[in-house]
């Protein structure tokens, strides 16, 4: 398997508990978030969302699709979400914010690594395209986001 670690960081002008609520409803993304197709619940988890199950697909600007599920294993609202993947991608991937004066910072840790055979194949030589990917994808997200809350984006994928 390839593993892959990002960290991606955007600054949102907007208050932390404006931009925690849109992340922490990852059921609202394909409203916003370009190359995500489709997010599904597919178990509640406890009263404070501990243990809940997403699936997810995405649509990669290379022309792949990849689907996984995340399960929330810590939530610390509205400052932390840690999930861990299953399908596609095997990992986990934390969520944390920050705020100064007004603006948001978001700080996205993606630790996974592959489980598809041809991106494993692959990946000695597509590595490069697989990170440019994620990277194109996550700024989509930031864009996307700042859109969805009408306000400013200050930095939107730096990594």
């Amino acid at each position: 398997m390839a593993c892959y670690h990002f960290v991606t960081l955007w600054r949102i002008a907007a208050p932390l508990e404006v931009v925690y609520q849109a992340i922490s409803q990852s059921q609202c993304w394909p409203l916003w978030w370009k190359g995500l197709v489709r997010v599904r619940e597919l178990a509640p988890g406890d009263e404070r969302g501990i243990g809940r199950v997403y699936r997810y697909h995405w649509q990669s600007r290379l022309g792949y699709g990849l689907a996984f599920d995340m399960r929330v294993t810590r939530l610390y609202p509205p400052r932390v979400i840690v999930g861990e993947a299953r399908g596609d991608l095997e990992g986990w991937g934390c969520w944390q914010l920050t705020e100064q004066a007004g603006i948001t910072r978001v700080r996205y840790e993606w630790r996974v690594r592959t489980t598809r055979r041809w991106m494993n194949l692959a990946a000695p030589l597509a590595r490069p395209l697989f990170a440019w990917s994620h990277h194109a994808l996550m700024r989509d997200g930031a864009a996307g986001l700042a859109r969805w809350l009408d306000v400013p984006l200050l930095d939107g994928g730096r990594d």
